[in-house]
């Protein structure tokens, strides 16, 4: 990746051959296979696992969300209203308990010009859930004092797209984030990117994008 070029959503929807793709993940996976999120031990219910490979069995109902599952890390672009333009490095995580959704976690932290740490940035937790018609909803609440609902489709087996029908931001938030819509997808070297877009007058603005390479699961 370009460090200062923002992810292409042309590579994150770009169809690859399956059999190109199962190899790909194979070799991939021997180093990250074996990783795993951890909880605290003896709680009474399935834990929580970003790895296929152990805890409960994913949902069939999230079988067209599977290829997001893991631990995710890397590094990308921002240009903010607030903050303007910087680097930054995050860690996304995608888990499951065996329910029909899948849990979301990330985490930014503020990179210099030579890709050092300055700092923590934004966190954003929340929920995927997709309905049996393929209509996912994403619900995130960030850091920052903003709650927003997001609505889309599955653009390819590797590509999903979603748009906030609602944007909350409370008294302290900032209040120069307009509605939001993202782009995730898994490029033809199976890292995951992703891009934020939020719409600045009339049209929609690249504000954050990173690519991110499997780090579990």
């Amino acid at each position: 990746m370009n460090e200062n070029a923002p992810v292409s959503g042309e590579r994150m929807t770009e169809r690859l051959d399956g059999n190109d793709a199962v190899n790909r993940a194979a070799r991939q996976s021997e180093s990250t296979a074996k990783r795993n999120i951890v909880d605290l031990p003896d709680l009474p219910i399935p834990e929580n696992t970003a790895n296929l490979r152990e805890g409960p069995n994913l949902h069939d109902g999230l079988l067209a969300l599977l290829p997001l599952v893991g631990v995710w890390r890397g590094e990308g672009q921002a240009d903010t209203v607030v903050d303007g333009q910087y680097r930054f490095g995050q860690q996304i995580i995608f888990s499951h308990d065996g329910e029909n959704y899948l849990g979301y976690e990330s985490r930014f932290w503020k990179l210099d010009d030579d890709g050092n740490v300055v700092g923590p940035d934004l966190r954003e937790t929340g929920f995927w859930r997709i309905n049996d018609d393929d209509e996912i909803e994403f619900l995130c609440t960030h850091s920052t004092g903003v709650v927003e609902i997001y609505y889309g489709k599955p653009v390819t087996e590797r590509a999903w797209e979603v748009q906030a029908a609602s944007t909350m931001v409370t008294a302290t938030g900032p209040a120069s984030l307009g509605p939001g819509k993202r782009l995730y997808g898994l490029m033809p070297n199976n890292d995951l990117g992703w891009v934020d877009e939020r719409l600045r007058g009339e049209d929609f603005v690249p504000r954050m994008s990173a690519q991110l390479k499997r780090y579990a699961g």
